[in-house]
């Protein structure tokens, strides 16, 4: 998969920046195991539910979770089709690198 449009490229930036903060990693790999509420994920991190809420705005804009509400709780799961994007992406850029040797600089 090439990134063919500017929201694609967006997506995957947004994806990339996500991963890399470990709070955010502790996050998908709880809900790679179930849907969870948010207090439930806030008594499993031990991180307030403001700073948590912050997280958690940063992966729905990722587009890495998905955020349902029942009731008076919100409840988050993995949106797996964009981390299937993602994927796509790095493997196209691996399949597709030449890694050609510098050329010489005068």
């Amino acid at each position: 998969m090439v990134v063919s449009s500017s929201s694609d490229t967006i997506f995957i930036m947004a994806g990339c920046h996500s991963l890399s903060d470990p709070l955010r990693l502790a996050i998908i790999e709880l809900l790679q195991k179930q849907e969870l509420c948010v207090c439930e994920l806030c008594d499993r991190l031990k991180v307030s539910q403001s700073k948590l809420s912050f997280h958690l705005k940063t992966l729905k804009e990722a587009k890495l979770i998905r955020a349902r509400q029942s009731g008076r709780w919100m409840y988050y799961s993995l949106n797996l089709p964009q981390f299937v994007e993602i994927e796509q992406y790095l493997a196209d850029l691996r399949r597709n690198a030449t890694m050609n040797p510098a050329s010489n600089c005068e």
